[in-house]
């Protein structure tokens, strides 16, 4: 069991931490701590779309359907927090890299150092996987469902459009173009538009909830 207590001063934990194969592990007694200092370490040069305020706002949602469902609530804490860390890959890179995938990457050298079953680690690590709306891996474990819809449900409403076209700034992308069919237009691409977005993603997450709170 990871220690939720109040908050203490975070060790320090370098950027390259993830990649350091000899760290030692996480004390228990601060692990959310050093888990929440280390991912949003990792947000310094965040677009605004994506940014820290987005992971906050996860981990909020997931406390509130993570207890209703009655999942592991160290690992989906743990999960929510690192769920976007690749997410400044993805952007630079004009989406050619799975910001999905590259989180699960860099968290696993990380998740490895905290005092949790091996079961835990590598659920957190595909919670983290199988979060992103457009990729080929579903989520699998209650947790997973839990972190998926909570993501996607920071999507909708007021916030979710406000990010959306918050996002299309972002990649430069227009409002609308009429002479473009919006369900084949690719993201970061010149035919990107805000619409786009809403189209082909926005409007169809509250059909695809994963869990009954959600």
């Amino acid at each position: 069991m990871l220690s939720h207590k109040k908050e203490l001063k975070p060790s320090s934990i370098p950027p390259q931490a993830p990649d350091d194969q000899s760290a030692s592990a996480i004390d228990p007694e601060d692990a959310f701590i050093q888990v929440k200092a280390f991912a949003k370490a990792c947000f310094d040069k965040a677009s605004g779309s994506h940014d820290w305020e987005h992971t906050l706002r996860v981990c909020r949602l997931c406390e509130m359907i993570g207890r209703v469902e009655n999942v592991d609530m160290d690992v989906l804490r743990v999960a929510a927090y690192l769920h976007d860390i690749g997410r400044g890959f993805q952007d630079a890179s004009n989406g050619a890299v799975c910001h999905a995938e590259k989180g699960a990457q860099i968290a696993e050298p990380f998740v490895e150092r905290l005092a949790l079953t091996k079961k835990q680690k590598q659920n957190i690590i595909d919670c983290i996987r199988s979060h992103r709306f457009r990729n080929h891996h579903t989520p699998g474990t209650p947790e997973a469902k839990v972190l998926f819809d909570a993501d996607k449900l920071d999507a909708i409403g007021a916030i979710g459009v406000a990010r959306a076209f918050l996002f299309a700034g972002e990649v430069g992308a227009r409002l609308h173009n009429a002479e473009v069919d919006a369900e084949t237009a690719k993201p970061y691409s010149a035919d990107d538009t805000g619409y786009r977005e809403f189209k082909v993603k926005l409007c169809k997450i509250k059909d695809q909830m994963l869990t009954a709170e959600g």
